[in-house]
């Protein structure tokens, strides 16, 4: 099958701050971005407010980055995430302390079962929680909605590095199956890091400068980060197949060939 690939370009690729507007903000929707299926937004509310809406054609997850809140009767603390199908109404009624989530979505023919997963469940789970990364490139990765959870596209987990160091190294792309966006979390002032996506390393089509809040669209290319000294790049990674069921495979990775010798570091995630 012939996939036609955006380009990578800052102004279609790149959304800053997301969690600064109030209420639910859509960032990256393939009507404004690169992306073909990804959207990617933010819910952000305040002590005990309220907010509904329908999924409509698009599978949904929620991945709480902040606070806490009850959707569709669920609870739901820090990094705990809830897939929901398409056509299905989402009620949010935030915690006393607020909440801060990130809405991950694809559209999907098919409609699939809803999935709660505990943050705690997935750190106990080796497939789904390890760490990988040699030195100045560790990090522990988080898969929340992976093969746990049946659905027709959408993955998504969160990926915390070691200060200073690189992560998605060695450098990989997977574009022919899967898009894929970061959103930068708990990375404080005057925490930053630099996100890369590319096809040729000696001519980067995007060099960014990222911090918390911002996100990154990967429509095709090689996309390694990097923190800055002394602080941690810590991101929430989205990914949308391009077929639907068939394209759904988190791990299945080209690496670049001059570091392909040592594996994608991805390995565990296919047991």
């Amino acid at each position: 099958m012939s996939v036609q690939l955006a380009p990578i370009d800052s102004t279609t690729c790149v959304a800053r701050d997301t969690g600064a507007q109030h209420g639910r903000h859509l960032a990256m929707t393939p009507a404004n971005t690169a992306a073909r299926h990804l959207h990617v937004g933010r819910i952000v509310l305040g002590d005990s407010e309220s907010l509904a809406f329908d999924t409509a054609e698009r599978e949904t997850a929620f991945v709480c980055l902040k606070g806490s809140a009850s959707i569709n009767g669920h609870s739901l603390g820090q990094y705990d995430a809830l897939y929901i199908p398409r056509d299905t109404e989402a009620n949010i009624v935030a915690g006393e302390d607020g909440c801060d989530f990130a809405e991950v979505a694809a559209p999907v023919e098919k409609s699939y079962p809803p999935k709660l997963v505990r943050f705690a469940d997935v750190q106990n789970d080796p497939t789904l929680h390890f760490k990988t990364g040699g030195p100045a490139a560790e990090r522990d990765l988080n898969v929340l909605i992976g093969k746990n959870v049946e659905a027709g596209r959408i993955l998504c987990g969160v990926t915390f590095s070691r200060p200073g160091n690189w992560t998605s190294w060695p450098p990989h792309e997977h574009a022919r199956m899967l898009e894929e966006a970061y959103m930068y979390i708990a990375m404080p002032d005057p925490g930053w890091g630099i996100q890369l996506v590319y096809n040729d390393p000696r001519n980067p089509e995007l060099v960014a400068v990222v911090r918390e809040g911002d996100v990154v669209l990967m429509p095709q290319g090689y996309h390694p980060n990097v923190s800055a000294p002394g602080g941690q790049i810590n991101f929430l990674w989205m990914m949308a197949a391009i077929r639907e069921g068939e394209d759904r495979q988190f791990g299945v990775v080209n690496v670049q060939p001059e570091y392909a010798a040592g594996g994608s570091g991805l390995e565990a995630s296919r047991k």
